[in-house]
């Protein structure tokens, strides 16, 4: 069986944000289109489906790492703020965005909330395979390197 572990991470990401645009349980928030991911950036995203892009890596991460909390989220998704002439200092991502997309995919059922942190639930084991079976065919196809099993 093929899981998340055997695609691409930018293939997979893009298929999963797909399919997470067709659920009503994911989907940004008013303030979405304002807000920065952190504080080492200094404007919003462009992108409009940006939301379900960084949902369905953030699913991707809570998959491979988990089990995760917020914190250490906002320390993979942050990254170097320019102070200006003094040196660049690491900034964790934003606590919110996080936060507020780890909340809708618990309440898809995707992701769960343990003691120690949230895991990806057994829906959601079975969601983001059944999509990584489906994508191994055409990844296989137009990306050299992948082992055809």
């Amino acid at each position: 069986m093929t899981t998340v572990y055997d695609i691409p991470s930018d293939v997979f990401i893009k298929k999963v944000a797909e399919e997470l645009q067709k659920l009503d349980t994911v989907s940004p928030p008013d303030w979405a289109m304002y807000a920065k991911t952190g504080v080492h950036k200094e404007a919003p995203p462009e992108e409009e489906d940006w939301w379900y892009i960084r949902a369905a890596a953030v699913l991707r991460r809570v998959y491979i790492d988990g089990p995760v909390g917020v914190q250490r989220m906002r320390s993979f998704y942050g990254g170097k703020r320019d102070r200006g002439s003094n040196p660049y200092q690491f900034r964790r991502g934003s606590g919110s965005v996080l936060r507020k997309i780890l909340q809708q995919l618990e309440a898809a059922g995707y992701v769960e909330h343990g003691k120690d942190g949230r895991r990806v639930s057994a829906a959601g084991r079975s969601f983001m395979d059944g999509i990584a079976n489906s994508v191994k065919a055409t990844v296989t196809e137009t990306v050299p390197g992948i082992a055809k099993y």
